[in-house]
C-alpha cells in the first residue's frame, strides 16, 4: 500500500491522474478484448451488483450528525439542486442544438443526457475537503442530489429527449432497486458497520473506483461488439471534448458568480461550485443502461465519460489552489476565490 501511495504521489507531481490512466486502460482493454456472448451477460449481472454495493457504501458513510448539520443549510442545497437540475439542463439544450450539426444526433443527445444527471458523491466531497469548503454541507448536497436524480433524471430525460428514452414503471422500479434501496440499506446498516468502514477507507475507495471501471468496461465492450465506435471520427471526438470543456467552463463560471451574489461565505461558495458543477458517472451509467436501448447506449454515455474526466482534472487544479489559499488566509485576510483566469468568484461582502 505504501508503494502504491508513493507511486500515486509521483504521478500527481507530474500532472498525471492515476484514475484517469486506469479508465483509459480499461477502455483499451474493452477495445482489444470486449466481453461477448455469455461473458457479457454475466458481466451485466455483476455490474448491477457492484453498482448496488457502491450505493450501499454511500448510504453507510452518511453520518446522521453530518447530515443534520448540512440539512440546516437549506438555502445552499436549494441553489445546488437548481444548478444540477435546472441550470445544467438549460445549458444542455443549448449545447445539443449548437453541436448537433457537428456531433450528429446520437452524440448530441448524449451531451444533453449528461446534463440531466445528479451530482457526484465521492469526488464532490473530496474536492470540497481539499479546498477547505463546508464538508458537512457537501456530504448532504451530494447525497440529496444522488437520491433526487433517481426520480428527476428519468422525468427530465422523458421530457427533453422524447422518444429516445424509455421511462415506464419497469424503468423506475429498476432504478429504485439498483440505486435507492441499497442506499437506504446502507443507512440502516450504518450503526453496525460505521466503525469498520472508517477503518477500511482505502479498501472501500478501491471498491468505489473498481465498480466504475467495471461499468466503463461493460459499456465500451458493448459498443465494440455492436461496431458503434467506427462512427466516431477523430474530428467528432475532438469536437465532443471541446463541447464538454465549454459546458464545464460555463457551469463553473455561473455557479461561481451566483455564489458571490447570493452572499455565501467562502466555505459555502466552495461547496456550491464543486457540488453544483459535477455529473455522476456512477449514477449515469446504470441510469443510461435502464433508460436507453442497448444499441444506443455506447454513444449516449461517451459524452458523460469524457465530461467526467474533464471535471476531475479541472477540479483537481481548482481544489489544490483554493486549499492553498485557505491555508494562507489563516494568518492574513481572506482572498477571493478565482476559479480560473476567466472565472472570478466575488469576495465576501
Amino acid at each position: 500500500m505504501t508503494m502504491l501511495k508513493s507511486l500515486r504521489l509521483k504521478m500527481a507531481d507530474v500532472g498525471v491522474d492515476p484514475y484517469l490512466l486506469a479508465i483509459l486502460t480499461t477502455v483499451a482493454g474493452a477495445a482489444l478484448l470486449p466481453a461477448r456472448g455469455g461473458t457479457a451477460k454475466g458481466l451485466s449481472h455483476v455490474t448491477v451488483f457492484v453498482i448496488g454495493l457502491l450505493f450501499f457504501l454511500y448510504g453507510a458513510r452518511l453520518s446522521p450528525r453530518a447530515a443534520w448539520a448540512g440539512i440546516k443549510q437549506w438555502r445552499l442545497h436549494a441553489v445546488i439542486l437548481a444548478s444540477t437540475f435546472v441550470l445544467f439542463p438549460l445549458l444542455g439544450l443549448a449545447a445539443e442544438a449548437a453541436a448537433r450539426p457537428v456531433l450528429g444526433p446520437e452524440l448530441a443527445k448524449g451531451v444533453l443526457f449528461l446534463t440531466l444527471l445528479p451530482s457526484t458523491v465521492q469526488s464532490s466531497i473530496a474536492f470540497t475537503s481539499l479546498a477547505r469548503g463546508n464538508v458537512a454541507a457537501a456530504v448532504c448536497a451530494a447525497s440529496f442530489s444522488s437520491l433526487a436524480g433517481i426520480v428527476v433524471t428519468p422525468l427530465l430525460a422523458s421530457a427533453l429527449l422524447g422518444g429516445a428514452v424509455r421511462v415506464d414503471g419497469g424503468a423506475v422500479t429498476a432504478l429504485v432497486a439498483q440505486l435507492l434501496l441499497p442506499f437506504l440499506a446502507g443507512q440502516v446498516a450504518r450503526r453496525w458497520i460505521a466503525d469498520w468502514i472508517a477503518a477500511h477507507k482505502p479498501m472501500l475507495t478501491l471498491v468505489d473506483r473498481g465498480s466504475i471501471l467495471l461499468v466503463v468496461y461493460s459499456a465500451f465492450s458493448e459498443g465494440m461488439v455492436a461496431g458503434v465506435w467506427h462512427t466516431v471520427s477523430p474530428a467528432r471526438l475532438v469536437a465532443l471534448l471541446a463541447c464538454c470543456g465549454l459546458l464545464l467552463t460555463a457551469v463553473l463560471t455561473l455557479t461561481g458568480r451566483a455564489a458571490g451574489r447570493l452572499g455565501f461565505d467562502r466555505p459555502e461558495r466552495i461547496t456550491l461550485i464543486f457540488c453544483g458543477s459535477k455529473k455522476s458517472l456512477a449514477s449515469g451509467l446504470p441510469m443510461a443502461a435502464v433508460l436507453f436501448p442497448a444499441h444506443e447506449l455506447p454513444l449516449m454515455v461517451l459524452p458523460l465519460m469524457l465530461f467526467h474526466q474533464i471535471q476531475l482534472m479541472a477540479c483537481t487544479v481548482l481544489a489544490r489552489r483554493w486549499g492553498a489559499e485557505s491555508e494562507a488566509a489563516v494568518e492574513q485576510a481572506p482572498t477571493p476565490i478565482a476559479t480560473a483566469a476567466f472565472i472570478a468568484v466575488p469576495s465576501e461582502p
